[in-house]
């Protein structure tokens, strides 16, 4: 009798403790990212399921910067401060976790790490990458997301936040859904306009890196960091 009852979150719940036995079997390297936010959550809500409020809020995690993140967590329906906070904490645990604010950059490389998680992301991020003048990471912020067009990005909004923060150097980068991380004309266009105004600003661009999943593509390390190179490019 009890096998032919069905509690209304039963499907979601047996999931949940499904990814739980796999997290605990194989290593917290082995659910995917909105799987750890199914773990954090630890429930979904009587409209929601899960699984679905986790995509939604990798999706938001994604698209936020540190000081609208939690703002932006507490519009998704179903999620209210205990869940926004939880999730944020852990974000910032994370963090201060894997903070070496010793660790100087000092190749393309170096930064990856830092932001091969918007790597398989399906809309484009570009980031900007905030250094001081020991080449020790400030800050790494969304600039937009969804910017197919790369002509829409402004200078003022690269910049903006770089200059409050007294940044010495950025690095710009920006993912390719496509996993293909050639330049486009458009990248090489971007790229120019944000070099002449890090010259007007007094702030050196140091790098434009495109990330894909299994590869990026450092325009430094190709010797397109020079304006008359790129504009031979194109």
């Amino acid at each position: 009798m009890n096998d032919l009852i069905k509690f209304p979150d039963s499907a979601a719940l047996e999931e949940k403790l499904e990814i739980r036995e796999l997290a605990l079997k194989h290593g917290l390297s082995y659910p995917s990212e909105a799987e750890l936010i199914m773990l954090i959550l630890g429930s979904g809500t009587k409209d929601r399921p899960i699984r679905e409020l986790a995509k939604e809020v990798l999706s938001i995690v994604m698209s936020s910067n540190d000081e609208n993140l939690l703002d932006n967590l507490m519009t998704i329906k179903g999620m209210g401060k205990s869940k926004a906070l939880m999730i944020a904490a852990a974000l910032e645990f994370g963090k201060r976790c894997n903070r070496n604010p010793q660790a100087a950059l000092s190749s393309p490389a170096d930064i990856v790490p830092y932001i091969q998680n918007y790597a398989m992301q399906k809309q484009e991020h570009f980031l900007c990458i905030s250094l001081n003048g020991a080449r020790e990471i400030i800050s790494i912020r969304v600039v937009c997301t969804g910017c197919g067009n790369m002509a829409v990005i402004s200078p003022a909004e690269v910049f903006s936040e770089a200059v409050k923060e007294h940044a010495s150097a950025v690095v710009i980068s920006h993912n390719h859904p496509s996993q293909n991380p050639e330049p486009s004309k458009e990248d090489l266009h971007t790229t120019i306009r944000l070099y002449q105004a890090a010259e007007i600003l007094g702030i050196s661009l140091l790098d434009h890196i495109i990330i894909t999943k299994n590869r990026y593509f450092s325009f430094l390390e190709h010797d397109y960091m020079d304006e008359e190179k790129l504009f031979d490019l194109l």
